[in-house]
Formats: structure tokens, sequence, C-alpha cells
């Protein structure tokens, strides 16, 4: 975990990933020259280019999907709004309570008789039922750090035909993940992956992908995107490129050191470390241990005053429902529990045993 925590200039007290990721040294890097480039009269859109497929290559490496099947993006909500596009007239969606805007929304607004339903994140699976076309959840849960039960929740859907839409902001990164499993899933890469904003990813299975309608078409979800700029932009890819919107040339150049670098890492490793600080902070808080690990922690904080102590002790945390919210990453360390359970009042408890590797992906 050295290995990786050294990639990064900043960390210390930083308790926000959820919230916003750090760039590594080989963002800032990659980034300050293509902009030093530009500036210089020298603009490489060739090189941006190479770097959204290295981007788009190591994420498919990262969540276990054929490349094929990865499709990139801005924002979770333009994702989210191809599918509901896509979605019979009247069909039924279901989502969890309080789960993230950018996932319900596109449906709670698509019209066409499109009707949205809801249930706690624990019953979902058991709300599954004969009506429901499509679950829409995310693995880890923005507001709670709560992480889904995916497994029973894929496993419910296929019992009634229902395709699954998994939502991986939260969780890619830190959490193991097989996009595979899910008919499509969504990631916005600049929480836990530590890219700049506006680089998103979207993978679909090939036999959910052929219903899906490219509504947001464009030169770049051409076969050639360079021979698709004019007209109607001519042939489209036939995979999951054809679901591509123009890339942010700069967020990718950002993007693909980041991404590669939790590509290779080990998952098992990040996720110990990850979940084992979560857990300890939770011990000294006194707060319960989750059914399943999660890096983020929360607590009922409606005055604020969590969040103000933590503030004043100089450490980067983040409110979100009504709740204190902090979140432990590749650079964080037993130190950064140490200071903020201090600034909370609270006595550090010694450091925890590693976190046996209990998840569900």
């Amino acid at each position: 975990m050295s290995n990786l925590a050294s990639r990064f200039t900043g960390g210390r007290d930083y308790l926000a990933a959820c919230t916003v990721g750090l760039p590594s040294r080989a963002t800032v890097r990659a980034v300050r020259d293509d902009l030093d480039a530009a500036a210089s009269g020298r603009p490489d859109v060739a090189a941006a280019s190479r770097a959204v497929e290295d981007a788009r290559a190591a994420y498919a490496r990262l969540v276990r999907s054929p490349a094929g099947d990865v499709a990139i993006a801005s924002q979770t909500s333009v994702m989210v709004s191809l599918i509901a596009a896509s979605l019979p007239d009247g069909a039924e969606v279901l989502c969890p309570e309080g789960d993230f805007a950018s996932l319900v929304a596109p449906f709670a607004h698509a019209g066409r008789g499109m009707r949205l339903r809801t249930a706690s994140l624990g019953e979902l699976a058991h709300a599954v039922d004969a009506e429901t076309s499509l679950v829409a959840f995310s693995l880890v849960q923005s507001a709670t750090g709560e992480v889904a039960d995916a497994a029973g929740i894929v496993a419910a859907a296929a019992r009634v035909g229902a395709r699954t839409l998994c939502d991986l902001t939260q969780a890619a990164g830190w959490h193991p993940v097989d996009a595979t499993l899910f008919d499509a899933t969504v990631c916005h890469a600049y929480k836990w992956l530590c890219c700049p904003r506006g680089v998103g990813f979207l993978t679909v299975r090939p036999d959910f992908a052929r219903s899906l309608r490219p509504v947001q078409a464009g030169w770049y979800s051409g076969d050639d995107p360079w021979a698709s700029c004019y007209g109607t932009g001519g042939t489209l890819a036939p995979d999951a490129r054809r679901f591509d919107v123009s890339p942010a040339w700069q967020a990718f150049v950002g993007a693909a050191p980041a991404i590669e670098m939790f590509a290779d890492a080990d998952v098992t490793e990040v996720y110990a470390h990850a979940t084992g600080l979560a857990a300890r902070f939770r011990e000294g808080l006194g707060l319960p241990q989750p059914a399943r690990p999660s890096a983020i922690v929360t607590w009922p904080d409606a005055d604020g005053e969590a969040l103000s102590r933590l503030s004043a002790r100089g450490i980067t945390a983040s409110g979100r429902a009504s709740r204190a919210r902090v979140a432990f990453h590749v650079f964080n360390d037993d130190g950064d529990v140490d200071r903020a359970l201090r600034a909370l009042g609270t006595t550090a408890v010694p450091a925890a045993r590693p976190v046996a590797l209990s998840y569900s992906i």
C-alpha cells in the first residue's frame, strides 16, 4: 500500500475520496504536459485519443469487462438517460430509497408512463417482482456508505427476467468489481479512481446493448470516428463504442495513468486497507460494524457539529443527508484515523487487525 500512497503528493487528513479523489503525481504530470504543449501551439489530439483508448482498456481490466463492452462518457446521468430512453413505455424501474439523483432522476423524468418504485437498500432484492423491468442501484451508497447485496439483487432480478443497472461510482477503486454480473454499469471516475472530472464509463452486455438506442450518437460513436465527423456520421461502431460521447480530451489524458494505476493494483489489498481503516474509525466512535465492510463511514450529524470539529482541525470530510461522512483510501493511514478521532474528542483505539476479505460483487 505504501507504493500506491507514494504516488500521491497529498492525502494526510484528506478523508473525502467519496467526494472527489486526489490526482496522482502521474495524472498531474500528464495534464500539465498536455496543457504546456497546447499553450505552445502544439496540441496533440492524437495523443489525447490514445489516452481515451488506454483509459478504456484499463477500466475494462479493472472491472473485469471485455473492452468492447465499455463506452466512454462524461456524466453518470447521461449514461443512465441512455438506458431510460430505451426502456419500453410503462416500464417499472426499482431503485433504493435515497440513492444518488444521477441514477434515479433520469427514470423519474423519462415520461412515457415509466413508473419508478423505491425500497430500502436492505429490502431491494425482496421488492423485485414480476412487474419490474429494471433494478437500478449503487453498489455503494453515497449518503451512507452502505454496500449493496449485489449478488442477492442480481439473483432476484434474474428470477423475474428483469435487467440490472449498477452504479460503481462509489465502489470502483477500492471495492472489487465484476461488471459482467450486471446488464449494465455506470461509473464517474473522479472519486475513488482519482481521475479529472468529466471521465465516465458505461459497460453493457451485448444482449442488453442490442435493445439500447444510441440516442446520443455523434462523431465519436462512429466505427471510425475521424471518418464520421459530418452528416449522419456514417456507420456506428459494432460494439459498445456506438454509445460513446465525444471525450473531454484533457480529462482523459489525466485519467489514463490513474486508471492504469488502479487496474494494476492488488484490489484485495486496497480493499483490506481501506475497510480496515474504516473499521478502526467506527470502533473508535462506538459505531456498529456493517454487514458488508465499507471504506465510507457515516453517522448522524444534523447540526453539523462533527463536521465542524473535523474542519477546525484541518481534516477534510463531508456531510450528506444530515450525516457526517469520512472515507479512507490508498493515501490514508492509521495516523488519519487517530487525528480524526481526536478531533471528535474520542480516544484512538489500537491499530486494527487486517479486515477479513468479505465482499459481495
